[in-house]
């Protein structure tokens, strides 16, 4: 039969890692010797393969020789074949079907929704455990078909495939833990339910990016749809209500949430988003990729109590009264100004005399002097300024630099400035 125009997944193999591209290896699984092939063979007497194959971007069209494939790549376990031109499942099937310890396969970003994926092509996938299909606009028929055919499968990675919907198949797969099904346009959470009914195993769901607008269903069927998820991403969705970050206490096994850039959180702090948030999930153990400890899981929920205490009774939130409950009513903070003082009121000691007086704190020693000048009748040059703390144990201070700032001493109301004359 002939082979479809274009370049051979066994061509571009022999070129990537021929032993002058791709220098030999020594150790186990590094390298594999193949014997010489028959005469006009593109192959060379030795290739030299890595159990991880990449070969991405390479403008793969077809499969190539399937003898060579198999020769070569018994031992491979992991292949990215993303961005290529591959449009037909048939060339997949023929490359897939002859690497048996298979068990990653990336077929991103190839144009498969062109060609109809036959059980009997997607038996050949039976080993794979991770795959990747983002942006291959896969059909949901394909992905049945894939989920029937491939028992072991553990993760699935379905992003920008233009999904506006979800179809569930008529059998529900229990191997699936980890999906990723990032930037597609998943607004309503009926199609999002539909992913617990097709995967009751599933551990980590990824739906960054889809815009969904609510979490509209019972706490207790959430429960049902998802017994088993720990992590879930909901990073930069449509939420826009409490209600729906208090709906994911309902997920029973729920550990880490990632709730960055949703328009609930948009008018808050920086400090009141994770405050309020941590305090509204007690069982989750990370958001947002940072570990909640315990420490910051009280100052959150202190903090919950002390900003809806003074919010009418029927505007606050259940988890308010749950919290009063253990930590009871809580005063407000108190406010401390930490800004540095600008001013002081001081007295100035000259002789007999004693002035009170302000005197800002901005001003150099120097610049105090020729404020001083008028009320001591003395030129800057000629005074001997000491400063001293009323509250301090020690004499008083002598303010011999003239460049120094007042505020570095640390001059208080009530504290004294005398005033002397230099000697001659």
């Amino acid at each position: 039969m002939d082979q479809p125009s274009g370049r051979s997944f066994m061509q571009v193999l022999c070129e990537k890692y021929s032993p002058e591209n791709f220098p030999y290896r020594r150790g186990p699984g590094m390298g594999v010797h193949v014997p010489a092939t028959p005469q006009g063979s593109p192959m060379k007497d030795r290739l030299n393969l890595p159990s991880v194959l990449v070969l991405n971007s390479c403008g793969i069209t077809c499969a190539g020789d399937e003898r060579e494939i198999a020769a070569f790549c018994a031992h491979v376990s992991e292949l990215d074949l993303s961005d290529n031109k591959l449009e037909d499942w048939h060339e997949v099937s023929k490359i897939v079907s002859n690497v048996p310890q298979l068990e990653f396969l990336n077929l991103s970003s190839n144009p498969l929704n062109l060609s109809v994926l036959e059980r009997t092509c997607a038996g050949s996938f039976s080993g794979v455990r991770k795959l990747v299909l983002n942006n291959s606009k896969a059909s949901w028929e394909t992905v049945h078909t894939i989920l029937q055919e491939l028992p072991g499968l553990e993760e699935l990675f379905l992003c920008l495939n233009d999904y506006e919907t979800v179809s569930c198949p008529s059998v529900c797969c229990h191997s699936l833990k980890l999906l990723h099904i990032t930037d597609n346009n998943l607004q309503d959470w009926t199609e999002i339910r539909k992913l617990g009914v097709m995967f009751p195993s599933l551990d980590t769901l990824v739906l960054a990016n889809n815009h969904l607008n609510a979490i509209e269903e019972p706490a207790d069927s959430l429960a049902r749809l998802f017994p088993n998820l720990r992590s879930i991403s909901l990073h930069k969705s449509g939420l826009q209500s409490w209600e729906d970050i208090d709906k994911l206490n309902s997920f029973p096994k729920l550990e880490e949430v990632r709730l960055l850039g949703i328009p609930l959180l948009q008018p808050y702090t920086t400090e009141e988003r994770r405050k309020l948030v941590v305090a509204r999930l007690p069982s989750v153990s990370k958001l947002n990729g940072s570990v909640v400890t315990d420490g910051e899981r009280e100052d959150s929920e202190r903090f919950f109590i002390r900003y809806y205490v003074d919010v009418p009774q029927e505007e606050v939130p259940f988890r308010y009264h749950e919290l009063i409950t253990k930590y009871g009513k809580l005063e407000p903070l108190a406010e401390v100004d930490l800004r540095p003082q600008s001013s002081a009121k001081v007295e100035v000691h000259f002789n007999d005399q004693v002035e009170e007086m302000s005197i800002r704190l901005d001003q150099t020693v120097a610049e105090l002097k020729k404020q001083l000048k008028t009320l001591v009748q003395l030129p800057p040059s000629s005074m001997l300024l000491y400063y001293f703390d009323h509250e301090a144990p020690f004499g008083p201070e002598e303010m011999k630099y003239s460049s120094r700032a007042l505020h570095s001493f640390g001059i208080r109301d009530g504290d004294k400035i005398f005033v002397e004359s230099k000697t001659k």
